[in-house]
């Protein structure tokens, strides 16, 4: 996969000022503000900043949290992890594997099959109905 790099001054030209603080800056929105998280149509969820398919449809679940979660990513290679001490809390970071956006965190207190939360921010996606 090519990576996408560009400068702050470069993004914020192609972002929204929300999706710049959150995407670039890696802020959260408000939980129950975004306009994917009781989004229950069949698609894929893409990367805002560089339309990199991140999750699908198919692992998205109701989990109460106020954002957008996912059991999984799209694919192994979809995503990255970092750690994060930021804010007092210990928590796994989650970017976007092409142009290293942050879209929110993954937590182990998610359904079957992982066990996991991906807890995205939806002003972050783009959303491709299939």
């Amino acid at each position: 996969m090519k990576k996408i790099i560009k400068t702050d001054e470069q993004w914020q030209q192609s972002l929204t000022e929300p999706q710049f603080n959150v995407l670039r800056k890696g802020a959260t929105e408000a939980p129950g503000s975004g306009e994917y998280y009781h989004l229950t149509e069949n698609g894929d969820y893409l990367c805002a900043a560089c339309g990199h398919k991140v999750f699908d449809s198919a692992s998205k679940y109701d989990s109460g949290s106020g954002w957008p979660s996912f059991y999984q990513a799209a694919d192994k290679e979809a995503v990255m992890e970092h750690d994060d001490s930021s804010h007092g809390m210990d928590r796994v970071e989650i970017k976007c594997a092409r142009c290293e956006s942050h879209l929110g965190h993954v937590f182990p207190d998610g359904p079957n099959p992982t066990g996991l939360r991906y807890c995205i921010n939806s002003v972050s996606l783009k959303f491709s109905k299939k």
